[in-house]
């Protein structure tokens, strides 16, 4: 097999939107340092929309990008809480995947922490293949070409080999 037609994980994102309210808020940053040890950051409103009480620059959740070692790590532990199960439509075209986890407590090595309630989160996983730094390059910036891109199949195929899950029809 082609070295550069492997497929690895770019990226891990963890992301607890919690609305106008601030406590949420704060918990979801404790959350978030709890789990993975590093502070997040906090996402703020872009737009005014008064029906909801938000307006520009008032924060409204956190988030946590992992790159190194720990997001693989990061991701056993949450799809022990999945039981080894995912839904084929956690996967978009582009063969990234997200899912949710209702309660942190779910998630086998997390213990409950009375300071933060019982909330849950949003994880995202995003795949590349060798050769997507062309998109990203300061210089001679080029589209990745179709053949090279990670489907949705790629991305089922790499979860069932690397992680062993299940993937269910719907």
């Amino acid at each position: 097999m082609n070295v550069n037609r492997e497929i690895k994980i770019e990226k891990v994102t963890i992301n607890i939107g919690a609305g106008k309210d601030q406590k949420i808020l704060e918990n979801a940053v404790k959350l978030i340092e709890y789990m993975t040890g590093i502070p997040p950051v906090k996402t703020k409103a872009s737009k005014r929309i008064p029906a909801w009480g938000l307006r520009p620059g008032l924060p409204i959740g956190c988030k946590l990008t992992l790159r190194g070692p720990e997001k693989v790590e990061l991701l056993k532990k949450v799809l022990k809480a999945k039981v080894g199960k995912i839904k084929r439509t956690n996967f978009d075209k582009e063969g990234n995947l997200a899912m949710g986890v209702h309660e942190y407590i779910d998630v086998p090595d997390i213990k409950y922490n009375p300071d933060i309630a019982l909330i849950g989160f949003q994880i995202c996983v995003t795949f590349k293949r060798n050769g997507y730094r062309i998109k990203h390059r300061r210089i001679m910036k080029k589209k990745v070409p179709m053949n090279h891109k990670v489907t949705q199949d790629d991305a089922i195929e790499y979860m069932k080999k690397e992680f062993n899950i299940t993937v269910e029809e719907k």
